[in-house]
């Protein structure tokens, strides 16, 4: 009651307040109500006389210390005992003290109290003046203005150091820039001399050389340190990066992430796998992975895009091969039926890609295979720098594949290890899986898993809510486009495979230490190619698939040739074979193939197996070895006959 206030560009005195309606009178007689809600949210109501103190900023108050929070406040708590006579403001309970009674002392009567008050307190440096100032400040920054100025200072990054020597530093980093003999003294030494040059020898005060160390450190670019090459992009959406897919197959990155666990090598040791993955840029579809050693060469682009290129239901005995690998590891284990894992693969997205984006320290690129992209029109682009490996969103998503499927195949070995116990010795290899079994464990996983699970890149922006799967928007985006990419025809795919040349003997060829052979070979065995100059045969094969490979025949085709093997290698009964195979060959303390050393510097004796000891029958005669007792399950009679049945009671 009695306040003036300002509203619609004229000042008006408050007479009333009922049931939320304002009653205001102007000076030339002019009333009238209004709805205090509609009085205060008018863009021009003001109250005329005080000052709208600022809001103090959160994160500002909270970084401020304790101690400086604390004053202010008190600050606060004593202007206003001087302007309105109560430490709660005008309004609050209570009764004013004498000295800071408004009708009775003057504002500066008042400010001459507070100062002798508070240095009677033990405040240091008060005086009416220093009352005043903090005053007037508390009226301009509200209680922000109360605090020591000493604790709103911004910190920088720079510290104390003088602008001109930071100045000289960002020049010196400009000069030196990309230079591959750059160090942080050469740098330190020209910008010395930049300062020189600029203001004078001596007119400015250098810090210290470990200041300066410091300084050129906290300067230098984290993505371009000193002695590097300069870099290509300033951020991810920077120059040197390609456009978005819109289309399935217009752009297909090749990325490699390390898995989790290991694999049992060829030489029965564990190694370490990666998965190279071929990943549609538009859809997150896998159209090819291959798993390999990590030790092993690049992956060469000409496997992956026979891999993505034609469908896996052109390829030869794709069928054949699949039945295969599940009587190797039969239902419940697997994710899906074999009726309905032909289905899934024959629905797999598969596609020639318009444009293939690699890292060239990851994949290999020969002048054969440029022939080919330049044929089949398939752009190849090399990934910049700064987005290579596991820096780009490609190479993000293969990382968070090779996690998510490091689980899926530690919890299946944990399954199985449970069926397949340990030996005798309480003694399982880490390693549970062979190459072959992981590559075809993760070809389903991909099939059931990766393209039938939501993602959360795949969203519409007018759809946040909803996540697609890789295959929904494969085929949303082909609905889109009009218009489906086109594969490769099945004979393409041995065409794009690796090439040796290797004879055909009268066991077949040998490659790999494998042996592989055919009824389509009898009438060449032993013969030179009449086609090549060395008389060897052209012969190509998946590296990181044996089970088969093609040779090229006098008739022009390449025609498949099968392991001789591979159904003996993928039989359950034989996985069990090459476990407990893995277990002696861990027991030996040297390479694969060779003995153990005695202790004597020599072998073991004839007789005595790795890891056993040697029976000796007095009625032998001397020296003659002699077959050792097996011991253990499975083992029936003194010659070690395999006892099946016995062995599957432990699976």
């Amino acid at each position: 009651m009695g306040a003036q206030v300002r509203f619609e560009d004229r000042t008006w005195q408050v007479t009333g307040l009922v049931d939320g309606r304002v009653y205001l009178a102007a000076e030339d007689g002019a009333t009238g109500c209004v709805l205090a809600a509609r009085l205060v949210a008018a863009p021009d109501f003001k109250v005329v006389g005080r000052a709208d103190l600022p809001i103090p900023s959160a994160e500002a108050w909270a970084a401020l210390p304790l101690a400086d929070r604390e004053r202010a406040l008190s600050w606060q708590r004593h202007i206003r005992e001087i302007e309105t006579g109560l430490p709660g403001g005008s309004g609050s309970a209570g009764v004013p003290r004498d000295e800071y009674d408004p009708q009775r002392f003057t504002l500066a009567a008042r400010e001459h109290a507070k100062a002798r008050e508070l240095a009677a307190l033990g405040w240091t440096k008060v005086s009416r003046a220093t009352v005043q100032r903090r005053r007037i400040a508390y009226h301009k920054q509200g209680l922000m203005g109360l605090v020591d100025h000493r604790s709103l200072r911004a910190r920088t990054a720079t510290g104390r150091a003088d602008e001109r020597v930071v100045a000289a530093v960002l020049e010196a980093l400009r000069l030196r820039r990309g230079r591959k003999a750059t160090t942080v003294r050469r740098i330190i030494d020209l910008a010395e001399r930049i300062v020189a040059d600029r203001h004078g020898p001596g007119r400015v005060k250098l810090p210290a050389r470990a200041s300066m160390y410091r300084l050129v450190r906290m300067l230098a670019d984290p993505a371009e340190p000193v002695g590097s090459p300069a870099r290509t992009a300033t951020g991810p959406d920077g120059a040197g990066g390609g456009p978005p897919a819109l289309r399935p197959a217009e752009r297909v990155h090749v990325a490699t992430a390390r898995l989790g666990v290991e694999a049992v090598g060829e030489d029965g040791r564990a190694v370490a796998v990666s998965v190279t993955c071929a990943l549609d840029g538009a859809t997150g579809c896998v159209l090819a992975a291959v798993l390999h050693p990590q030790q092993a060469a690049p992956v060469e682009l000409s496997v992956l895009l026979a891999e993505m290129a034609i469908p896996r239901s052109a390829r030869p005995g794709w069928r054949e091969v699949l039945r295969a690998a599940h009587e190797a590891l039969p239902l419940p284990q697997r994710l899906m039926p074999l009726d309905a894992r032909i289905e899934a693969t024959v629905a797999r997205p598969v596609a020639l890609p318009q444009t293939l984006v690699f890292d060239p320290a990851a994949a290999a690129v020969t002048p054969w295979f440029l022939t080919v992209c330049e044929s089949l029109g398939v752009s190849l682009e090399a990934a910049p720098a700064r987005r290579r490996g596991l820096h780009s969103v490609a190479g993000d998503t293969v990382k968070t594949l090779a996690g998510l499927f490091t689980r899926h195949s530690a919890d299946l070995a944990t399954t199985l290890g449970a069926v397949h116990p340990p030996d005798s010795a309480g003694r399982q290899t880490e390693a549970f899986f062979s190459l072959p079994h992981l590559r075809d464990v993760l070809d389903e996983w991909i099939t059931a898993r990766w393209h039938t699970r939501p993602q959360q890149a795949l969203r519409h922006p007018l759809l946040p809510k909803a996540a697609l799967s890789p295959q929904e928007m494969w085929r949303v985006l082909l609905g889109v486009a009009g218009s489906v990419p086109v594969p490769l025809a099945g004979q393409d795919f041995a065409e794009l495979l690796p090439v040796q040349h290797q004879a055909v003997t009268e066991s077949g060829i040998r490659l790999g230490r494998r042996r592989y052979d055919h009824e389509c070979l009898d009438e060449h065995r032993g013969r030179a190619c009449p086609t090549t100059d060395g008389g060897r045969w052209e012969v190509r094969h998946h590296p990181y698939d044996v089970r088969q490979v093609y040779i090229r025949l006098p008739d022009g085709l390449l025609h498949e040739i099968p392991w001789s093997e591979h159904a003996h290698a993928l039989r359950p009964f034989d996985d069990a074979v090459r476990r407990r195979t893995g277990q002696i060959l861990a027991d030996r303390s040297g390479p694969p193939g060779h003995p153990a050393p005695s202790s004597n510097g020599r072998g073991r004796e004839a007789g005595v197996p790795a890891g056993g000891q040697g029976l000796t029958d007095k009625s032998a005669p001397c020296g003659a070895d002699v077959a050792p007792v097996p011991d253990g399950p499975g083992r029936a009679g003194a010659f070690g006959v395999w006892d099946a049945q016995a062995e599957a009671e432990q699976w």
